[in-house]
């Protein structure tokens, strides 16, 4: 079967030029999209306060740059799982992206690939897996799962015929999250047809024509096509509060009996303790990511950033990453000083393709690796095979070395 890809005109319009930073899409995204989609993808746990606290944990380290050092040859390449990647970046799974962009999920997934990044598809998606391993064979795929063990295998067997090789299990997924600015911006799940709705449509036109519409003459009503072994509801039907509620069963019995069925690399997603590393590890995964889910999931919870270390230190024969909050090359480079071998960039990216496509997330990915080289120059790094811990402190004095031993 040949799948609909998406396509990048290669030529930056007047409003990507004036995107300066991953910070910069936002606005461009609240401009393009209609309030409840927009909604959906800002909104955190219990209101706002929690996404800012991840991005503020990011400054309570610091960096000690090294000078009087050739830095003029950089390169920003890492090595994750046996795969050489162009950046130590990528973007994370991020639900009902064919709602905000034209075939979202086709759109990150080929922009990644085109630019030697990781892309993480989510299980929340409308674009069935299979189109999205073909357009990007190296995309991971991201499966929330529950305690039915013969409906786990059968999604399972699903993602290994479908060519993926890595396999991200998100563990964080218990309870439907209080997405309360999602709500008051008019989204609700399942999607229903109302004048406000229709409102948002006609009042945001280039969303309307160029998405909305275009979606539904060229492949008809979204389902939610990767949820298990067969395509699952459309965003209409009231059975997808149903068909998402029964998470909270799933245990390490369920992560055991998935490990022995899955023959390629095994991540964990949504760990923000030593203990429960320890646990996964012991599984016999291939990897952790550190990650509160954005903070869409419980308000109050520690941000990756500041759980990084201690978990690098429980776990160090296992590849440890992180997403959740970066937004800056700068954030990047203290995720890899404390330990991370890769980070993960959710809403920037899901804003850069509601506001340009295929241009945008291409457009974002640029500035975001230009900022980690710029960086690598001030820390005196020619190479990210290995970030010494010393070139950042805790900012009230404590070393890195300290953090690791659950005393942040």
């Amino acid at each position: 079967m040949t799948y609909t890809r998406a396509r990048s005109d290669g030529v930056l319009s007047r409003t990507l030029k004036a995107v300066r930073s991953l910070e910069d899409f936002e606005s461009v995204a609240r401009r393009t999209l209609p309030a409840p989609i927009f909604g959906y993808i800002h909104a955190s746990a219990d209101g706002q306060a929690a996404a800012q606290t991840n991005r503020d944990a990011f400054g309570e380290f610091e960096f000690l740059p090294r000078f009087l050092r050739d830095v003029s040859e950089r390169s920003t390449a890492v090595d994750v799982l046996g795969h050489r990647y162009a950046a130590p970046f990528g973007i994370a799974p991020m639900g009902l992206s064919a709602l905000s962009a034209y075939r979202g999920d086709l759109v990150l997934a080929e922009a990644a690939g085109a630019l030697g990044l990781p892309m993480v598809m989510s299980g929340s998606s409308l674009i069935p897996m299979e189109a999205v391993s073909q357009a990007n064979p190296d995309a991971w795929f991201q499966a929330y799962v529950t305690g039915d063990t013969d409906r786990n295998a059968a999604l399972v067997d699903r993602v290994a015929k479908a060519g993926f090789k890595t396999l991200v299990i998100t563990v964080d997924v218990q309870a439907q999250p209080n997405l309360e600015f999602a709500v008051k911006s008019g989204f609700m799940a399942p999607l229903r047809p109302s004048i406000r709705l229709a409102w948002e449509g006609v009042t945001h036109p280039r969303w309307l024509a160029g998405t909305c519409l275009r979606t539904l003459a060229l492949h008809g009503m979204p389902h939610f096509e990767n949820s298990d072994a067969r395509r699952g509801a459309p965003i209409l039907s009231r059975s997808v509060t149903r068909d998402f509620s029964d998470r909270g069963s799933f245990s390490f019995k369920h992560l055991a009996s998935i490990r022995r069925q899955w023959h390629g690399h095994l991540i964990v997603k949504g760990i923000l303790t030593a203990d429960d590393a320890c646990r996964v590890a012991a599984e016999g995964i291939d990897g952790i990511i550190v990650s509160n889910h954005g903070a869409r999931q419980l308000a109050g919870t520690r941000p990756p950033i500041k759980a990084l270390p201690e978990i690098v230190s429980a776990c160090p024969q296992l590849p440890v990453m992180l997403d959740s909050g970066v937004r800056r090359g700068t954030d990047v480079l203290k995720a890899l000083a404390l330990g991370a071998k890769m980070v993960f960039v959710g809403r920037p990216f899901a804003y850069a393709a509601a506001g340009g496509g295929m241009a945008g997330v291409q457009h974002g990915a640029r500035l975001l690796s230009n900022e980690i080289s710029q960086c690598m120059a001030m820390l005196g790094l020619t190479n990210l095979l290995d970030v010494p811990r010393g070139c950042i402190a805790h900012r009230d004095g404590r070393p890195i070395d300290q953090l690791a031993q659950h005393q942040l």
